[in-house]
């Protein structure tokens, strides 16, 4: 937080105020020097907050904690440094090693890479701070040890630029250059003055924790615990190749407001549409699930709600829709009829997606994934947001696995609960063959003489 306690504003009070004539602004997070020149620390915390910036002209761009943003945040506002005040435009920033960020991949050459190496992970000593350059083309990043490098490898696509500019570009305008140097705790000798405790926290760390923050060490896996594999998760809003199928609808309820009630539209195993509510009612729920079932020419069969709460509704009044009860025993196995080695059928589930998201069988479309969430995040930046939520709980001692429970997963996201998420893996139920062929019979209603007085009560 720029803001806190500690944090960037506080540091530049630091720095700043002893130079003659320089001015700060609390208000907009801004300073002045009598130079003219003049700097502005700001928030980037959502995806569409990088369009706050569009038409800027910024020559020196500052990141702090660089994957704490996304790729995209990061080229866009690669288009806004420039300048014509006479300074060169120049990007800097500032990273913890993250192994599971895409930032991993972009610094990787400066990385060791070699397994069997005992450096493996860290900085490599010699190519630290060289330079290497790129460009894109066609959505890719193009890589060189000189401008000249990478201007043979795209020449076709940069001479056309820059015979479409008339000669106002030339070839370094479209070459970027950049390094990597790698940082030590120890190298920060004013840090360690004011606060030599810092490094006795770093040293409390846990082992692997400790390599990464303290070492330094890009191969230190944080996701050992997570169902989604990141880079695949990615994949899932570009897997165009995944066949339309059978059409189903997976629905999470809530109503009053507690969570949010989503609603999946499934082809197969692609994503088509995406709706989410806020605070519904009884009738709200059930018009929307069968307004998209009708749509959508979605069997009530094919329609499975989680039957946990007021979600157990739901039967009543959608004649033939199939229950998904988190807690209920695991489905067998296709080819056993046995149980299989779960604590509930939500682990089985979240297993089974995270498997298969692994193997490229899910397609978000761009339609479903672009969709808003909330005033603050699209479906697919929700998603993302939830992934890391999603991670394997101890095996009990009946060697059962499981994913951990709600509430821990709530601590990943600021309290909230992981909604969409839990939509999503209910796809999965589908796939076993004991769902595809019998009926799931609810009694739902047994507490209610009729669905109508149910119905009034829940609104």
């Amino acid at each position: 937080m720029i803001k806190a306690e500690g944090g960037l504003w506080d540091a530049s009070q630091n720095m700043y105020k002893s130079i003659l004539g320089s001015e700060p602004r609390e208000s907009t997070l801004e300073w002045f020097f009598q130079s003219g020149a003049k700097f502005k620390m700001s928030h980037m915390e959502y995806e569409k907050n990088k369009y706050d910036w569009q038409g800027a002209e910024i020559p020196l761009i500052l990141f702090d904690e660089l994957t704490h943003f996304s790729s995209s945040m990061f080229f866009y506002m690669l288009s806004r440094n420039r300048s014509m005040c006479g300074v060169d435009p120049y990007v800097r920033a500032t990273c913890n090693p993250d192994p599971d960020s895409w930032l991993a991949e972009l610094v990787d050459w400066w990385i060791e890479q070699d397994e069997k190496s005992p450096n493996y992970g860290y900085p490599v000593p010699d190519r630290q701070g060289m330079l290497r350059y790129f460009t894109r083309e066609n959505g890719n990043l193009i890589w060189g040890d000189s401008a000249q490098d990478v201007y043979y490898k795209c020449k076709d696509s940069i001479d056309e630029i820059i015979a479409r500019s008339k000669g106002l570009i030339t070839v370094k305008d479209l070459i970027k250059s950049f390094t990597f140097v790698g940082g030590s705790i120890y190298e920060n000798v004013e840090l360690l003055k004011v606060n030599p405790a810092y490094l006795g926290n770093l040293n409390a760390l846990d082992e692997n924790e400790k390599l990464r923050l303290l070492g330094g060490n890009w191969k230190i896996s944080l996701k050992g615990d997570d169902i989604y594999d990141s880079k695949k998760f990615n994949d899932m809003f570009t897997n165009s190749y995944v066949p339309k199928g059978e059409n189903y609808i997976t629905t999470d309820i809530a109503m009053k407001g507690s969570d949010k009630f989503i609603v999946y539209v499934w082809s197969g195993k692609r994503l088509e549409d995406f709706h989410v509510m806020d605070k519904s009612s009884g009738p709200q729920v059930i018009n929307l699930i069968k307004d998209n079932a009708f749509a959508h020419a979605v069997p009530h069969s094919s329609i499975v709600f989680d039957n946990d709460g007021v979600g157990q509704f739901v039967d009543g009044f959608i004649e033939g829709a199939r229950e998904f009860n988190n807690g209920a025993t695991p489905l067998p196995n296709d080819e056993t009829g046995k149980p299989e080695s779960y604590k509930n059928l939500k682990s089985q589930c979240f297993f089974k997606s995270g498997d298969a998201v692994t193997r490229g069988e899910y397609y978000i479309t761009p339609y479903a994934a672009n969709k808003r969430y909330d005033d603050k995040m699209t479906l697919k930046e929700r998603m993302l947001f939830e992934r890391k939520a999603i991670k394997r709980g101890s095996i009990d001692k009946d060697g059962k696995l499981c994913v951990i429970k709600k509430e821990e997963m709530k601590n990943f996201l600021n309290g909230q609960s992981p909604d969409v998420m839990d939509c999503f893996m209910m796809r999965e139920w589908f796939e076993f063959k004991v769902n595809q062929t019998s009926k799931v019979t609810s009694h739902s209603l047994r507490d209610y003489d009729n669905g109508l007085e149910l119905l009034d009560f829940l609104r």
